[in-house]
């Protein structure tokens, strides 16, 4: 049975992933919201989407299809709108009847989460959210081989993810703190939901560098410990990379070898959609752990002079 979906922040970066994942799954996009009009995008997928720039529009309508119920209600409500607006947008697909679909993060603070699970329980429906890297070939190979290795043994990992941004980003919701969370949140939090569930819980944290566009701290997890560096600085990217042009660096050591996972990103929300169509997709609990790691870096105090610091830091 085709379902129905509607999204919010359909003229974001990101949502053309999840366009082609809705397309990709045989359902299909039947109304769509953003402040901005400029979704001529949605041409390329779906010929018939009723558009809104006015959430309280956008809210009246597809209200109006749960109460017709002729066929045309909201299954599912993807939301793509900036950080600080999902808590709002997941509620709203809850009381019209619809399970959400939301990109990371669910929600920037963590006791958000215990009122959402009270909603879902009080309306019967789903809260989903976009845990990709979870389903990456790479990483789903590489815990496989953690969880059949002897326990007790304790990986050296370091994390470098460098995506240069201008002078935009700040000036934008992504800049501000209180809308995004911050680089830990916006930037991070997928890199540290995959090392969580490849690597089990934190056991503690610490972070040596906070600024406006780069971030770096160390979290010992059960199985590793990291040394993590985030940063939207494009002078922050290898020599031999900004050689060759490149603006993003990504690079996951294990005990001093590379994992290789800078290919095979092409369908991930399509895969993690089929897994939410068949009811096996990540929820509130999947996410929780990597908000709280977001959240205590958000509101840490820096650490100076450890000794745990990346690399990267120490030139500085």
């Amino acid at each position: 049975m085709t379902k129905n979906f509607a999204m919010t922040g359909v003229a974001g970066y990101i949502a053309p992933r999840h366009l082609q994942a809705i397309k990709d799954t045989g359902n299909q996009l039947i109304a769509a919201l953003d402040p901005q009009d400029s979704v001529g995008i949605l041409d390329s997928y779906f010929g018939d989407v009723a558009f809104f720039t006015e959430f309280e529009r956008f809210d009246r309508h597809i209200d109006k299809l749960r109460r017709e119920n002729a066929g045309s209600e909201i299954h599912y409500l993807t939301i793509c709108s900036p950080n600080y607006l999902h808590d709002a947008h997941i509620r709203l697909a809850l009381r019209v009847g619809a399970d959400a679909i939301c990109e990371k993060p669910l929600v920037l603070n963590p006791w958000n989460l215990d009122a959402l699970q009270e909603l879902e329980r009080e309306f019967g429906k789903r809260i989903y959210t976009i845990l990709q890297l979870r389903v990456h070939p790479a990483m789903v190979a590489l815990k496989e081989k953690l969880d059949s290795a002897p326990t007790g043994n304790k990986h050296d990992i370091d994390l470098t993810y460098i995506t240069s941004r201008g002078k935009w980003y700040q000036i934008s919701w992504k800049g501000k703190i209180e809308q995004s969370g911050g680089l830990a949140t916006n930037i991070g939090i997928h890199f540290f939901d995959i090392l969580i569930w490849l690597f089990g819980n934190v056991q503690r944290q610490e972070v040596h560098l906070s600024t406006a566009t780069k971030t770096s701290g160390y979290i010992e997890l059960e199985k590793a410990r990291v040394r993590w560096y985030l940063s939207i600085d494009s002078a922050d990217i290898p020599q031999d990379a900004q050689k060759t042009g490149k603006r993003t660096y990504r690079s996951l050591t294990m005990d001093g070898q590379e994992i290789e996972f800078s290919d095979g990103f092409t369908d991930l929300h399509t895969q993690v959609y089929k897994r939410i169509l068949a009811g096996d997709g990540f929820g509130i609990d999947d996410a929780r752990p990597s908000i709280q790691l977001a959240h205590d870096i958000r509101i840490a105090e820096v650490v100076h002079n450890s000794q745990l610091t990346h690399p990267l830091v120490r030139k500085l």
